[in-house]
């Protein structure tokens, strides 16, 4: 992953839960008086949740502002990962019609654009040359923009550092209202009530009105750990200003500023609460992967936590793999197939090849009709699977071992804890293996959901892992973990 990106945040004794600003957790003090970084303004701030988008669902949050503290200044602060590339999605846009609206989106170019077009002419647009293709790491972007200076600013900020370099750059005139902060439909996942949805995740989204603001406010840069991570904002917000957390499930929309500017939600429900983070960054579906980016019937939806493949006639089998790879510990993650057609197991390597079906295939699976796969070879193992069963995977790279699961039972008589009736990884594996899926049928359909400890689907009991960590249908095996960047810093 790229840590510059905040793939990585925090260490292994990062506070669990959120501190009052100006107020120092006792690790917190050691950690910076170790690294001479003591004292700092502000204490780091562990983000629990964000908020799920599914362009697919026409997922947004809305509200119509009122009148602003100051209609020339103003400042967006967030968190984001994100989900499809190459696609027009919109982060937040506000709208009065087609002709007077403002938005801020990534191109199908995959480089951040901001803009507010007016009477249908830009009166301002910064368009970036940087392209945002990472899709396991967290960016945390501010935007701030401030009409009234003789020479108007509109900045953006990445991770702490200004972006300078430009496709496109146009700025306000002095003094130029903006439909940033006026009384217009706000969106949030979407520039409007009908396109450019979003897909992916946000979290600690914040508008400020009034005042244009630099990244400081809502981060700092930790020379410890050399990553960018979260502080808590302490400023005023203004009238129109808000803050949304998602940290209350039934209320994805809840505005935490005090200022009750609360958003109504749309096509949202509690399963689109998240734990994944800049806080704790969870493994997705990675739509980078070359056994999927080789094939054009390959979708991935829900923040990369759904796949699916409509391929047909094919030689290689289209396949989806982890963002997260590990090569030690033991780990643990369940799977809901949504569509037959599809195994479920681990892989190593990098290439479409190196899972079940190549020759080259050193992975394990295990199959909808009960068999087991091992290499190339297919033999009996358990119970067949259809749609909506819930498979496990517990896998042991400390021991070359790997358990499947159906619905709470590990099949074989396999026991992860005792490490009894276990399947052996293949001698020939080697470096670092990924939880994967296969599309197995040339002629049908394969859907898939992962729950990597952040689930896309409803969990009805919820059990997380030794740490705390994740949200599993069933009990983490004893010893094994959820694949997330917390665990990594501990047993990677």
């Amino acid at each position: 992953m790229d840590q510059n990106n905040g793939g990585i945040i925090g260490k292994i004794n990062t506070p669990t839960t959120s501190v009052a600003s100006g107020v120092w957790s006792l690790d917190s003090q050691f950690e910076a008086q170790s690294g001479s970084i003591w004292p700092l303004a502000f204490p780091r701030v562990t983000l629990a949740n964000s908020c799920r988008f599914d362009d697919g669902s026409s997922d947004r949050l809305n509200k119509t502002l009122g009148t602003p503290t100051n209609n020339y200044k103003w400042t967006y602060s967030f968190w984001t990962k994100r989900g499809l590339l190459g696609s027009e999605d919109a982060i937040t846009g506000a709208i009065n019609n087609s002709q007077n609206k403002s938005i801020i989106l990534f191109r199908t170019d995959d480089q951040l654009e901001v803009m507010d077009l007016q009477s249908d002419s830009y009166v301002m647009q910064k368009k970036t040359n940087r392209k945002f293709r990472d899709v396991s790491a967290w960016y945390h972007i501010v935007i701030s923009s401030d009409a009234t200076l003789s020479s108007p600013a509109t900045k953006i900020y990445v991770n702490g550092v200004e972006e300078t370099s430009f496709a496109t750059s146009n700025e306000y005139s002095q003094n130029q209202a903006n439909l940033w902060n006026s009384a217009l439909a706000n969106h949030i996942g979407a520039s409007d009530s009908s396109s450019r949805f979003y897909d992916g995740y946000l979290t600690e989204f914040i508008f400020v009105d009034g005042q244009a603001l630099t990244p400081t406010s809502f981060g700092i840069f930790n020379t410890v750990s050399n990553i960018w991570e979260p502080r808590p904002y302490a400023g005023t917000y203004g009238n129109n200003g808000f803050k949304l957390n998602f940290t209350d499930s039934s209320n994805l929309g809840d505005d935490t500023s005090g200022n009750g500017n609360d958003f109504t939600v749309n096509n949202l429900t509690s399963v689109d609460q998240s734990t994944d983070t800049c806080s704790n960054n969870f493994a997705t579906w990675n739509p980078l992967h070359p056994g999927a980016t080789l094939f054009t019937n390959c979708v991935f939806a829900d923040g990369n936590l759904e796949f699916e493949s409509n391929e047909t006639g094919y030689v290689v089998y289209p396949i989806a793999k982890s963002t997260i790879g590990v090569s030690s510990g033991k780990w643990y993650a369940e799977f809901k197939p949504l569509e037959t057609n599809t195994l479920i197991g681990i892989s190593d390597g990098i290439s479409n090849e190196n899972f079940i079906g190549g020759s080259t295939s050193n992975g394990v699976a295990y199959q909808n009709d009960g068999q087991k796969r091992v290499g190339n070879s297919e033999s009996s193992y358990g119970d067949s699977y259809t749609t909506n069963d819930i498979i496990g995977v517990a896998m042991d790279l400390d021991n070359n071992r790997v358990f499947f699961s159906k619905n709470g039972t590990f099949q074989d008589s396999g026991d992860p804890t005792s490490s009894t009736g276990a399947i052996t990884i293949p001698t020939s594996s080697t470096g670092v293996f990924h939880f994967a899926t296969l599309d197995s049928s040339s002629s049908g359909t394969s859907k898939i959901a992962a729950n990597f400890g952040s689930p896309a689907f409803s969990i009805s009991s919820g059990n997380a892992d030794a740490n705390g960590h994740g949200n599993f249908e069933y009990a983490v095996p004893s010893g094994y973990f959820a694949l997330c960047t917390k665990n990594l810093a501990e047993f990677g």
